[in-house]
């Protein structure tokens, strides 16, 4: 994201009051900023995304997806994104930064926290509060070492998403998602660990914490 290029914003939340208090505290931190997209509907606001844009993202917003898909769904257009919800479980953190956010806050933290995340996710940096770290740290050592390609595939693939799909999410060719998992399924043979199928995969990416 460059000065000369214009700042956008997108502001996903389904919570009518907390979309007010977002777009106004972004409005007052940016006035040169515009702010393209505010609701949410997560393929609307993704039309509006692109490299130039910081978007601020629920998790949770009433519409049965995962939260790894919200996240990914936006990052496929290159935006810069922030996390702010509710939604804190380790398991849950893990699977969106891996799916391509930048930063994560609770909905419970300060004003100056806020201010602090948005720079720092828009000067193409990463943010995490202290409350969100500690969540994440507590999250133990997986027992097979994958990529973070391999993690990425696996956790949107098992969080229910087709293979094309999948590949859509992370910019690839189906073929190269399949590599992916197939190296996936070949580490978890190797421990013993039955991961043929989706639903194989679900519990394995679950054992480790990766999703919910």
């Amino acid at each position: 994201m460059t000065g000369a290029s214009k700042l956008s914003f997108v502001i996903l939340e389904d919570h009518p009051l907390l979309l007010t208090a977002l777009t106004a505290q972004v409005r007052g931190l940016y006035p040169e900023g515009q702010i393209v997209y505010e609701g949410k509907d997560v393929i609307a606001a993704a039309e509006f995304c692109d490299t130039n844009t910081v978007a601020i993202v629920d998790l949770d917003l009433g519409d049965n997806r995962t939260a790894a898909d919200v996240v990914a769904i936006i990052a496929a257009k290159g935006a810069r994104i922030l996390v702010v919800s509710a939604l804190g479980q380790a398991s849950t953190i893990e699977s969106v930064m891996i799916a391509g956010a930048h930063g994560y806050m609770s909905k419970r933290a300060n004003g100056a926290e806020f201010k602090e995340a948005i720079e720092a996710v828009r000067l193409g940096g990463d943010w995490m509060s202290p409350e969100v770290a500690g969540a994440l740290a507590s999250i133990k050592s997986g027992r097979v070492n994958l990529s973070s390609q391999e993690r990425k595939a696996l956790v949107l693939y098992a969080s229910g998403l087709k293979l094309e799909a999948v590949a859509h999410r992370m910019g690839l060719a189906p073929s190269t998602v399949k590599e992916y998992l197939d190296r996936v399924r070949t580490k978890y043979d190797a421990i013993g660990l039955d991961a043929r199928t989706r639903m194989d995969l679900y519990h394995a990416a679950r054992s480790e914490g990766l999703i919910p």
